[in-house]
């Protein structure tokens, strides 16, 4: 420093501007996350009361809601609700609560809530992928959202163009992305996989889908929604993948507890295949977070109310949240507090290192999601 000071002043000036940048470059640098990918995954409806305890009692053998309780019991009920949950979502319990953070236990002192009012589907994704709710989107209805999603705003940055996409079975997706002004793909509903490069897989959904029974004419199957985006990633290797299942939220609506159960361990098993391939793909491994959560809870008291959501059903709006990736604390974390849907948006931006300024105020970044 010494020598420094002994030096002339344009050579002084030029060297302390030299320090100072060098010093900001290393600064920025032990900031930035790992994370240089996301994965962001709701599942519809699913109830936080499955996701931290398993099948619930009241439903596991309801005459009402379960076809053959028998099977049901086989499958998923188990004495205590640690085992439950362990039978029901294994890769949430075993792997992202011991490698990540889950939120949203209620009876542990967590709890995940939606701003909007409306708590059904539409204003539940708008606020999800915007980080605010908006009175405006008060249905479901196939209209574009006049609102820009963070997916909209991260695909105009530099390094991601072209490298955002969107897969769903609700065929609502492409409206409230909207796909024609934000330039984001969604393949979404009944959608086949187009372009000049399909892969034999793609092809063998496109043939097979048509074909195959659906349950509900505007939700395909999420099996479909699913493959379609694991060829996807395999093909084209987005940095932002945005991808939401829906069969949780339409068997319940049937009032199908048991169908309700094996869709949510089936999407379970599908999210541990997407976290299994990126861990095991160079442009994925060790730099990619999952984000996952849902649009809505569902009721509980009176016991049908299970089956529904909305401003008038009690609970509908306590939902929850899971993170797994290489900036996120282990499990061992507590994330016990107050936590809410408009975080989800922030954080994504926060891991991708990219400035999110949406119209609105939007929350903040889950204190929680990452170490630094």
């Amino acid at each position: 420093m010494l020598s420094t000071l002994l030096l002339p002043f344009p050579q002084r000036l030029a060297q302390i501007i030299f320090l100072l940048t060098f010093i900001s470059h290393i600064s920025h640098a032990q900031s930035e996350n790992k994370t240089e990918n996301i994965f962001l995954i709701t599942l519809d409806g699913f109830r936080w009361q499955e996701m931290f305890t398993g099948a619930d009692p009241q439903l596991i053998a309801h005459p009402d809601y379960v076809e053959d309780s028998t099977e049901l019991k086989e499958l998923f009920w188990r004495e205590t609700a640690a085992v439950r949950k362990v039978t029901l979502v294994p890769f949430f319990t075993n792997i992202i609560a011991q490698k990540g953070q889950l939120y949203g236990n209620r009876s542990e002192g967590s709890k995940v809530n939606l701003t909007n009012k409306f708590w059904f589907s539409y204003p539940g994704y708008n606020e999800i992928l915007t980080g605010f709710s908006d009175d405006r989107i008060d249905s479901n209805d196939k209209k574009p959202n006049p609102n820009q999603t963070v997916l909209e705003f991260v695909n105009q940055q530099e390094g991601f163009s072209g490298k955002v996409a969107a897969f769903g079975s609700w065929d609502v997706f492409p409206y409230i992305i909207n796909e024609e002004r934000s330039g984001v793909p969604v393949n979404a509903g009944y959608e086949i996989a187009t372009g000049s490069s399909i892969t034999p897989m793609e092809e063998a959904l496109n043939t097979l889908q048509p074909q195959v029974p659906g349950h509900w004419p505007t939700v395909r199957m999420d099996a479909f929604t699913h493959y379609y985006a694991l060829e996807y990633v395999k093909k084209n290797q987005p940095r932002l993948l945005y991808i939401a299942y829906g069969e949780t939220d339409d068997f319940a609506h049937d009032g199908s507890y048991d169908e309700y159960l094996k869709a949510a361990h089936r999407t379970d098993n599908f999210i541990r295949e997407l976290w299994e391939y990126t861990q095991s793909t160079e442009a994925y491994r060790n730099k990619t977070t999952f984000i996952i959560t849902t649009d809505h809870g569902r009721g509980t008291e009176p016991l049908d109310t299970w089956r529904s959501h909305g401003d008038e059903i009690t609970g509908a709006d306590e939902v929850w949240l899971a993170i797994i990736g290489p900036d996120t604390p282990a499990g061992s974390v507590e994330v016990k507090g107050q936590y809410y849907t408009n975080q989800i948006a922030p954080t994504v931006a926060k891991f991708l290192n990219v400035d999110y300024l949406p119209e609105k105020t939007a929350g903040t970044p889950l204190e929680n999601a990452s170490e630094k």
